[in-house]
Order: C-alpha cells, then structure tokens, then sequence
C-alpha cells in the first residue's frame, strides 16, 4: 500500500518531454495498466492505440491544437506556469507537447459509461508511468485530433472501428526537465463528513 500511495501523492502531469523514445517493456507494462482498469459492468470497451511515430504525433497534435479552441488562462486562472499547457500558452502549436509515445483511447460511442472507463484506464496508466519514471498528462476531447481529412486516414489506416471515437489521449515521455513539478497546496474544505 506504501508504494501505491506514495505513487499517486507524487505524480504529475508533465508537458516537457525529452526526445528518447520510452522502452517496449516499460510500455507493456503501462498498457497493461490500463487493460485492467475497472470498467463500467466489467466491459473492458476501452481500445488503446499506440502511436511512437514522431511525424504522425506532431500532426495529430497540430490538428488537435488548431481545433481544441481552449478558454485562455488569465493571470489568476491558469493550468500551471512551470509546465504551460496549450491554454496557457498560445505559443504551443502541439496539443501533445512533442511526447514521444501517444496513446489515444477509444470508447464506444453509444455507451453510457465510456468516458468514465477511458478516464478509469488512463489514471492507471499515469500511476503506472510514474511509477515507471515516465512522465505522462492526459489529454481530453480526444476527437479533436481527428477532425480534419489526415485524422479520418489516421483513423482508417489503424483499423478504428466506425461505433468507437477518441475520448482522450495519454501523452508519455521521459522528462525533459530534471526537477519535478511544484505540486500545488490542496485546497481545504473539499471533504465533508456527513
């Protein structure tokens, strides 16, 4: 319990990735994180689709950053000033920070609980990279990056069933930066005992 506990108090989305790519067995084993993430029912519906293929990362990112559209960070309200997200920063033109290792998890569409289940999936995969050494952040409205014609080939090239769409992605990588991210102070009156 120790080491998970310890696990889930220190990890952090990270934006900021270095250009290695992570190992196969480390992957498997993120993967396999994910295949057993509670599910909705027992389903396992969630697909996870790897992609360590830097030019069809950065496209899919770029398409994804030109269609995401996000509410700009103000100077009191800001997603991290350490690690700037695409809302903080304007500059940043790839929606999944140049990471070497995307994983984009699909969801059916018409069933009640799949973005619960892709987001169940994903939290396993982030501890599980942590855990790892590998830094990762989850990336949401995963269809974005599909939204134009190279999406949809994207789409067809890796065999995407037409009843399932991309709730998110996971971005992973090894940390560019040396020194973690300064976790913020929690917030208090967030637990109530009734």
């Amino acid at each position: 319990m120790s080491d998970a506990y310890e696990t889930i108090m220190h990890r952090r989305s990270i934006r900021r990735f270095q250009t290695k790519q992570i190992g196969e067995n480390e992957l498997q084993q993120i993967l396999e994180a994910g295949l057993y993430a509670p599910s909705a029912g027992g389903r396992q519906g969630v697909m996870f689709a790897v992609c360590q293929d830097r030019e069809v990362n950065e496209r899919l990112g770029r398409i994804k950053r030109a269609n995401a559209h996000p509410k700009m960070a103000t100077a009191t309200a800001y997603v991290s000033k350490e690690q700037p997200s695409i809302a903080d920063d304007p500059s940043i033109k790839n929606a999944f920070y140049d990471a070497p290792t995307v994983i984009t998890l699909f969801g059916l569409k018409d069933f009640l609980f799949t973005k619960e289940d892709c987001a169940m999936a994903a939290e396993n995969m982030m501890l599980a990279a942590d855990a790892l050494g590998i830094g990762s952040c989850y990336i949401g409205a995963g269809w974005q990056a599909f939204a134009d014609p190279y999406g949809q080939e994207i789409l067809r090239k890796w065999q995407i069933r037409g009843d399932y769409y991309a709730v998110a992605q996971l971005v992973l990588g090894y940390p560019a930066d040396s020194k973690e991210p300064t976790p913020k102070p929690r917030k208090e009156g967030r637990v109530l005992c009734v």
